[in-house]
């Protein structure tokens, strides 16, 4: 099972497609690993510089609607090479989130006064996150704070992941 536990990167913005997750001129590519230096190359948010903000990053927090766009699955495989195997959000696009799980990564949608708390408490500072995934919930903490967030997952959402993914759980139950 991957590590769904680390640094957070914190996006404040909702809508972020999966062109800006992985350009579409980078689809030609043949491995999953040449998609490494292109994970958020195009995202459109102040300030943020992809070669310095998702350095030792594991976790992703954001708003709403992240993975929105095309259903390529190349979004889920830049965050997956890049060590990115969790991703929280307020809600997915359909097709990315199951993506996500195809390739065991987990993408947990919590409410929105949630995520805005947690972005409220955490946002500025160096934050970690610990997934205690058999509880199923996430320790946020920072130097200075630190709370415990319960998320759900099904059944077949824990099973995907624990086999590493689509591929992995249908070779060992079919």
């Amino acid at each position: 099972m991957k590590t769904f536990s680390g640094k957070v990167l914190f996006l404040d913005r909702s809508d972020i497609n999966t062109d800006e997750i992985i350009p579409a001129k980078y689809l030609t590519e043949h491995t999953k690993i040449a998609l490494q230096p292109y994970l958020l190359e195009d995202l459109k948010l102040q300030g943020f510089d992809p070669r310095v903000h998702l350095k030792d990053k594991q976790v992703i927090i954001t708003r709403s609607n992240f993975g929105c766009g095309s259903s390529r699955e190349h979004a889920a495989w830049a965050l997956e090479v890049n060590g990115i195997h969790c991703v929280i959000s307020e809600s997915f696009a359909r097709i990315f989130k199951q993506n996500m799980y195809n390739c065991g990564l987990m993408a947990v949608e919590l409410e929105s006064k949630t995520i805005a708390a947690v972005f409220e408490q955490f946002s500025t500072q160096e934050t970690c996150i610990q997934t205690d995934f058999e509880h199923q919930r996430f320790i946020i903490q920072s130097n200075t704070d630190q709370v415990r967030v319960p998320f759900c997952l099904t059944d077949f959402q824990k099973a995907l992941i624990k086999s590493g993914g689509w591929v992995d759980y249908a070779d060992a139950t079919y």
